[in-house]
């Protein structure tokens, strides 16, 4: 079983003075709310202490411009991992942003049970170099600004619908007029956060142009398109496989020898999912393309929950060759083609 003890053990090989640091160096960075555990490869028993404020950050900054790290390593913690993130993002240092449960599968794997702030540190550094995830690329503020407000709705809808709920079940009269004035504001948000969201896509060309493109296809909404402007930047960079793992709609085998298991879709992006997911019932009914498309999936006996999900998928790949091509619906080649047919 591979450990970590908290006390200091005799260190590797591997020299941790400046003079030795190369391209090889990984660098994990484990984040708390009040403090930052920083982790290197080339020093297996020291972890350093940070605080987690601007100072602190601007310390960990000028450490690793002169260490040269080839990755820099931090786990996704709801948020606070985010002025770290944007400091090593605008000082053009190798970060990538990890899923915990990713990390956390590798630690079981190898044995590293007990979990501590210095212990996640050297696991990220472990993750860097075993796992090689994808660099983060840096965002623009307006992109930033976009997904903080597309987040932000996303979160009153739900507690809007909760409260909706609530509403239906609830019989006192003194009970429902709290909720009635709870659900008045949420939805008052709501707009107030639409507006904002226009404001921001029409304010930059890049983002007009491509929410424009996506809301051509039938059955995309304001609500799909602005998630897919705001947290798939990808869309339009990637082919067709990669864009939908990112999403989280690409099946994976399950097969052991002769057993054939069947394929299930599993991670990504959960909240661009979601949105899709509900575009797609939209575009099944009035996309002429993807109703085409479940339809004769389910002529085929595919259960109802392959065909949307292999439905959505399809989706995806559309828009990923609009955006790519900077094309319309109308301009769609297929779409032309199903003209003709018809």
């Amino acid at each position: 079983m591979t450990s970590f003890k908290e006390s200091s053990s005799s260190s590797s090989s591997s020299s941790s003075s400046s003079s030795s640091l190369s391209s090889s160096l990984y660098v994990g960075i484990d984040v708390a709310k009040a403090t930052l555990d920083l982790a290197r490869s080339d020093e297996l028993k020291d972890v350093q202490h940070f605080d987690n404020d601007a100072a602190g950050i601007a310390e960990i900054v000028e450490h690793l411009r002169q260490a040269r790290p080839v990755m820099i390593v931090i786990e996704s913690t709801g948020g606070l991992e985010r002025p770290l993130l944007a400091a090593l993002l605008d000082a053009e240092l190798p970060a990538s942003l990890v899923h915990p449960g990713r990390v956390r599968d590798l630690a079981r794997a190898l044995g590293i049970l007990a979990k501590t702030d210095r212990i996640d540190a050297r696991v990220l550094v472990l993750f860097g170099q075993k796992a090689e995830p994808r660099l983060t690329e840096r965002a623009s503020r307006a992109r930033t600004e976009l997904a903080e407000l597309v987040n932000c709705r996303r979160q009153l809808s739900m507690t809007l619908v909760q409260q909706t709920n609530r509403r239906g079940s609830t019989v006192s009269v003194s009970a429902r007029r709290s909720l009635d004035a709870i659900i008045a504001a949420l939805e008052k948000q709501i707009e107030r956060l639409d507006r904002q969201i226009r404001q921001l896509l029409d304010a930059d060309d890049d983002f007009r142009d491509l929410d424009r493109i996506l809301r051509s296809v039938p059955g995309v909404g304001p609500t799909l398109a602005a998630t897919l402007v705001a947290e798939l930047p990808e869309l339009g960079k990637a082919d067709r496989q990669p864009i939908s793992a990112v999403v989280g709609v690409a099946p994976f085998a399950d097969e052991s020898g002769t057993t054939i298991g069947q394929r299930r879709i599993r991670g990504g992006r959960s909240h661009v999912r979601n949105v899709l997911y509900m575009a797609t019932l939209a575009a099944i009914r009035f996309n002429p393309i993807i109703k085409a498309f479940a339809a004769r999936l389910a002529a085929k006996g595919k259960r109802k929950k392959v065909v949307i999900v292999a439905a959505m998928r399809k989706l995806l790949s559309l828009l990923n060759v609009m955006a790519r091509d900077r094309l319309t619906w109308q301009q769609l080649n297929v779409v032309k083609k199903l003209a003709v047919a018809d």
